[in-house]
């Protein structure tokens, strides 16, 4: 029986519903202190002193350890995947309020959470800047020299950059705009705003490490295990087979734990005590880590009179906050596609990562697509109303099709963008005549589709051991963080190998044992690590193949795999070992103009439609429908496909209509789950899902990944809706009743207040 294709359970479902799943959070280990942070109360600083003389005097305190403690062990303590600009503890400087300062361990967490707070420091506060637009402006400069990590080509050129907030500035140029805005018949012009909002994953950020002789263990809940052990080595100064990373199932990840979060802190602490430490913030920590991009989009489209958009211009500012983290990837890998999904001759684009006095922002599921969609989408809306064309129809003409170049010069294969369109408006009837509502309740519909091209290039490897009795394991270092991937990978290795999935033994990270991949993000790892999965089981039924010749077993006939060894040793002894390697072909993006004849391996497209009911009264807005349709090529298991969408879908809807990191002064003031409310069971609308009919040629059995895909257009077809249903635009997330109300009351000459 095929095993691609199919909806079989999950292979940890049994472990999770009966609470014997691995966390790092339930880890103990002998000797193990606990570590709790003392963090900036200040946004931007120098710091005076650090006083830590009465937390040492509590019983029970095995150390307080500051950046200067750190320093003694590693002379140049910063990280980071872009720049080297974030350090294990603050030094000299502090840059936004919840940065680590110092640390104190002890065996009991609560006796150092009690220590904690007899920690004091005095700062010398210094002018701090929180939007990106003045931020970009000048002002007040967040680092007083740029630190590229040497790992991309594209920042090597800002080493050394002072008096800047702007971390990474990225130029796409496609066409001639100029020339096309001149000759445009209309020209429309609109800005848009995304909020900060954060991860908020169930399993907030834990790591533990384990000090060893000349060796070091991080047992920790990342998405990147390579990364981590890499990254830690360079800090260290020391061979990677020196450090070792494990990495067991994940409570949810969308972004948060890629690169390096907590690691690093809990080796240095680790290697100072000369104990295990193990951190484990907070769930009101975690929005002190990282968080989504705030984003200011101005967006301006040249139209000819009969509705083809022949020119635009697209300048983003992502709001990166003190440390760079992943931001100038996002700014560049997301930013090319700032234009849309559709065929425009004249495209110029430019996007910059800005540093400013907020936590720090990164990857958050989706990768800067959503902060995109919701402002092409909701311009492209507006264009249409304006020249009084269908919605649809009016982004039908315009669509880009298969064959042709998108803005970057690479060209759009085997990406389903019409028939996500045309599924989406088949499922509301869109044709059809809609009940608009009477009286204060108002009744909208609205659509938008958006797109992603995945991160390239990167590279997954993959092994399988096929013992002597038959049974398979594979190593790879795909996280699976509740995605489904360990199901999905058994899945290939089962289709090649003709075993069931049930069958296959799918190793969690370790990274003495699993092969290298890049990391478990943006949508990579169907894909990537599908291939790499795919290759090595090629790699060993074309082992085992061999040796049935070698045993003089006749070629052309399947034997069960026991009897190949038997037949070969004369026993059940031996194995064979099957590897496999992807990295897609890519070509680095010209730095003057960002053109490419490939950028990236494969397009994610996705797409949605609402009916919304809006009171005119109160600016409460109900979703009566929300239906999701994405190009996942031929799923690999489409259930799991199926959970990817209304997951990715219902976190968007929590950051369209209600999330939103409040700052007062640097300091996030709903830092906690009773304040910053994410969906719950009564926000849910009733959704529908739908992949279309489409193939991944390059894939895995036709297959790629689809865990963003969900999240790309829920905020502009929200938006377009209410617009639809009482005639205001709002321009920036999220969508409350009181900027829905505040709207209305605008259009209509009435107070705000």
């Amino acid at each position: 029986m095929s095993q691609v294709g199919q909806s079989i359970p999950r292979l940890e479902a049994r472990a999770k519903v009966t609470g014997r799943a691995e966390y790092v959070h339930n880890l103990r280990v002998p000797g193990m202190l606990c570590g709790k942070v003392f963090r900036s109360t200040v946004p931007h600083g120098r710091i005076r002193k650090i006083d830590t003389s009465e937390a040492k005097k509590i019983a029970g305190v095995h150390a307080v350890i500051t950046g200067e403690d750190i320093l003694a062990l590693i002379p140049d303590p910063y990280y980071g995947p872009a720049f080297h600009d974030q350090p294990i503890l603050a030094l000299e400087k502090v840059r936004h309020v919840g940065e680590p300062v110092a640390v104190v361990l002890a065996t009991d967490p609560h006796v150092a959470e009690a220590a904690v707070q007899r920690i004091t420091a005095e700062y010398d506060e210094l002018p701090a800047v929180y939007d990106e637009t003045e931020a970009m402006a000048g002002g007040a400069i967040v680092h007083d020299v740029l630190r590229p990590a040497g790992t991309f080509p594209d920042l090597k050129h800002l080493a050394g950059r002072k008096n800047t907030n702007v971390a990474l500035d990225f130029h796409l140029l496609h066409g001639n705009p100029d020339q096309a805005f001149a000759a445009a018949d209309r020209v429309f012009e609109h800005t848009f705003h995304t909020q900060a909002c954060v991860h908020l994953s169930l399993e907030p950020f834990v790591s533990l490490a384990e000090p060893g002789n000349l060796s070091l263990t991080i047992h920790t809940a990342s998405q990147m295990p390579s990364f981590v052990r890499s990254e830690v080595a360079r800090l260290l100064r020391w061979p990677e087979n020196r450090v070792r990373v494990k990495v067991p199932l994940l409570g949810g990840g969308f972004g948060a734990k890629v690169y390096i979060k907590l690691e690093a802190l809990v080796a240095a602490l680790a290697l100072i005590a000369r104990r295990p430490v193990k951190i484990a913030l907070t769930m009101d920590e975690q929005f002190t880590m990282i968080t989504k991009h705030p984003t200011t989009f101005r967006i301006k489209s040249g139209v000819s009179k009969d509705g083809v958009v022949t020119a635009r211009h697209c300048e983003v500012l992502w709001n990166g906050g003190a440390y760079a983290d992943i931001g100038p990837r996002v700014t560049q890998k997301s930013g090319f596609t700032a234009s849309g999904p559709y065929d425009i001759e004249n495209v110029s684009i430019d996007s910059y990562e800005i540093y400013t006095n907020r936590p720090p922002a990164g990857a958050l599921r989706g990768f800067g697509i959503p902060q995109l969609v919701w402002a092409y989408e909701s311009h492209t809306d507006l264009i249409a109303r304006e020249l009084g064309a269908d919605p649809v129809a009016f982004r039908r003409k315009n669509i880009l099709r298969d064959g042709r170049l998108q803005a970057s010069g690479t060209i759009m294969r085997d990406a389903a963008v019409e028939r996500v369109l045309d599924a989406i408006a088949s499922r509301l009837n869109w044709t059809k005549p809609f009940d608009r509502g009477s009286g204060t309740l108002r009744r909208g519909r609205g659509v938008a589709i958006g797109f992603k091209a995945s991160v390239a290039p990167t590279t997954s490897v993959a092994m399988i051991n096929v013992s002597a009795d038959g049974s398979t394991t594979l190593a790879m270092n795909t996280v699976d963080m509740g995605q489904g991937s360990d199901t999905a990978m058994a899945q290939i290795v089962a289709e090649v190998l003709d075993l069931a999935a049930e069958d296959v033994n799918v190793l969690h990270p370790d990274t003495d044992v699993t092969p290298y991949d890049m990391g478990t993000l943006g949508s990579r790892s169907t894909f990537h690590m599908g291939l790499a999965v795919k290759y090595a089981a090629e790699d060993a039924r074309d082992k085992l193949r061999a040796l049935a010749a070698e045993a003089g077993m006749p070629q052309g006939s399947n034997y069960p795999v026991a009897e190949i060894f038997q037949k070969r040793y004369g026993m059940q002894a031996g194995n064979v070992i099957g590897s496999g390697t992807y990295m897609p072909p890519y070509k680095s993006p010209d730095a003057k103009t960002g053109q490419s004849e490939n950028v990236t391996p494969f397009w994610m497209i996705g797409g949605s439609g609402v009916e919304v009911e809006a009171d005119t009264e109160t600016g409460h807005v109900r979703i009566l429908r929300l239906v999701n349709v994405a190009d996942a090529g031929k799923p690999i298991n489409p259930d799991i496909v199926n959970s990817q969408l209304s997951g990715a879908a219902i976190m968007q809807l929590g950051f369209t209509m209600f999330e939103d990191m409040i700052l007062d002064g640097g300091q996030v003031i709903n830092a906690s789950l009773a304040d910053y409310k994410i969906p719950g069971i009564w926000d849910v609308p009733p959704m529908e899902n739908e992949l279309v009919a489409a193939e991944q040629t390059n894939g895995p059995f036709g297959a790629k990944g689809v865990g963003e895909s969900g999240t790309f257009g829920v905020s502009p077809a929200i938006a377009n809706a209410i617009h639809d249903a009482t005639g205001v635009r709002l321009t920036s997330l999220p969508l409350t009743p009181e900027a829905v109300l505040r709207a209305l009351r605008q259009a209509d000459g009435r107070p705000l207040a």
